[in-house]
């Protein structure tokens, strides 16, 4: 339909003229028979003709030209009386009311092509989003049928639109979910339990070639007079976790690298450390030759020089076997572990030859804080980068001490805190302490904080630094404490 035009009012006119025409011959003919008093009882098809086709305008000038019609019939014998003259009221009432409903039906028409032509452009522009949203859309009906697939879709699974319309949903579902399909939807319509609609889900997908990906859903539902329909929108995962696995393994490399780069900072102090049993072991071992060369064997001092040699040749085998864990690489698992014991064994590695340099080192631990949920391997790694900071960080202070703390801060939680009495932290860094390449040491990577900080995070707790009453620096951090359930799983 087409709003009112130049040429609508011309073509109603035309109709009108014609219908007036019309109604006057008729008039004519039947004048032997009624006589002139329903003249303008004929005219009465051309006026609501003309206003029907054009409107107002139209109707009204052929309403005007059938009164002067009639009138011209009526009185072309005699004089118009009195009823004539109600004949012509009562025609111009009709005919008024006529076109009165003619302008009404035009201005209806009006607003419907209005109305479709807005419908029009709102189902375009739908499907104009439909065709180009990067997730994919299926709609179903309440039997499981598919009745819209968007390009999206095809892409997706493989499948055209016209391959998948009527079919029913579950053969985009691999098995066990493709069988159990109509059975959820019984269930939803017969319970009104909600379990995947309004909710996003993680499942799995079917392509057309058999192969099976992770895609997330979500499923909005609508009901008409039609019936109901179920909307589902659907998102690929797979690219995302390709990301996140590179993710985890560029943060496995990244940690790695920095305890390899943290083994080159201790290997000095390694070497101090094992040539001390290393040496005990060598003069125990020619103190018990010289007994053996005796003529008389001394059978305790033998055995007393031979247990103290076994003892230190344990003593680096435990040093060994620390920075053995220290370097190897896995997966992180948080497990039920010791937080006691792992102080003692990343302190016991990390402050080799701190004691040489004048470094005090005293243990706090609180009772009833000692297990956690923590990767050992990963834990360890954090405590070793900040006692290591905080002895470096002492190097050039008058008191070096350290302490090394732990506390329950709060309902499942349990608190590591490492205090040095060093020269503290810079304003200007402060902010910036766990970013990635922000360094206080000459030949620091400024990655250890930074890797700290994720292995933490990673673990569910937080990492912080502040200044320690009376000077220095004190990093803490916080790990999950363990359950009794979870200790007891262990």
């Amino acid at each position: 339909m087409r709003r009112l035009t130049r040429p609508n009012i011309w073509i109603g006119c035309a109709i009108g003229i014609l219908g007036v025409g019309v109604g006057t011959a008729l008039q004519l003919l039947v004048e032997p028979v009624l006589g002139d008093r329903a003249a303008f009882l004929f005219f009465i098809p051309a006026v609501a003709a003309a206003a029907a086709v054009a409107g107002l305008v139209p109707g009204a000038l052929i309403g005007l030209l059938a009164l002067i019609v009639g009138m011209v019939l009526v009185t072309r014998r005699a004089p118009a009386d009195l009823p004539d003259i109600a004949n012509a009221a009562l025609y111009v009432f009709v005919a008024g009311i006529i076109v009165a409903g003619g302008e009404w039906l035009q201005r209806a028409r009006r607003w419907a092509v209005r109305v479709n032509r807005d419908l029009e452009q709102g189902q375009a522009h739908l499907q104009l989003v439909l065709d180009t949203m990067p997730d994919a859309m299926i709609e179903i009906d309440e039997r499981g049928l598919i009745r819209s697939f968007n390009p999206a879709a095809e892409r997706l699974f493989g499948w055209t639109k016209s391959e998948v319309e009527g079919r029913n949903v579950n053969m985009l579902m691999p098995s066990p979910h493709r069988e159990a399909h109509d059975g959820y939807l019984e269930r939803y319509y017969r319970t009104g339990e909600r379990r995947v609609i309004g909710q996003g889900r993680l499942v799995v997908g079917l392509r057309r070639d058999g192969s099976t990906f992770p895609l997330e859903l979500a499923v909005g539902e609508i009901t008409t007079r039609n019936g109901r329909f179920f909307t589902g929108f659907v998102r690929d995962l797979s690219e995302r976790q390709k990301a996140e696995t590179r993710l985890q393994e560029l943060q496995s490399e990244l940690i790695h690298i920095s305890r390899v780069t943290a083994m080159g900072e201790m290997a000095s102090a390694l070497a101090h450390e094992l040539n001390q049993p290393l040496s005990a072991i060598a003069n125990y071992l020619r103190g018990s030759g010289r007994l053996l060369m005796q003529d008389t064997v001394p059978r305790e001092r033998l055995s007393e020089a031979l247990e103290k040699a076994t003892e230190q040749a344990l003593r680096a085998g435990q040093i060994i076997r620390r920075l053995r864990d220290f370097l190897a690489r896995g997966e992180a698992e948080p497990r039920v572990e010791s937080l006691q014991k792992l102080v003692e064994e990343a302190g016991a590695l990390a402050l080799l030859g701190a004691q040489d340099h004048g470094v005090n080192v005293r243990y706090r631990f609180a009772p009833g804080a000692d297990l956690v949920l923590a990767d050992r391997v990963q834990i360890q790694q954090v405590l070793v980068n900040l006692i290591r900071n905080a002895v470096d960080a002492m190097m050039d202070s008058p008191r070096r001490d350290l302490e090394i703390s732990t506390a329950m801060t709060q309902p499942g939680w349990v608190e590591v805190a490492i205090s040095d009495t060093g020269p503290g932290i810079s304003r200007d860094i402060a902010d910036q302490l766990f970013q990635p390449f922000v360094t206080t040491k000459p030949q620091g990577m400024g990655v250890g904080l930074s890797i700290s900080r994720t292995i933490v995070e990673a673990h569910g707790g937080r990492i912080a630094a502040e200044e320690t009453p009376g000077g220095g620096t004190t990093f803490r951090f916080t790990l999950k404490a363990a359950g009794t359930e979870e200790a007891a799983h262990d």
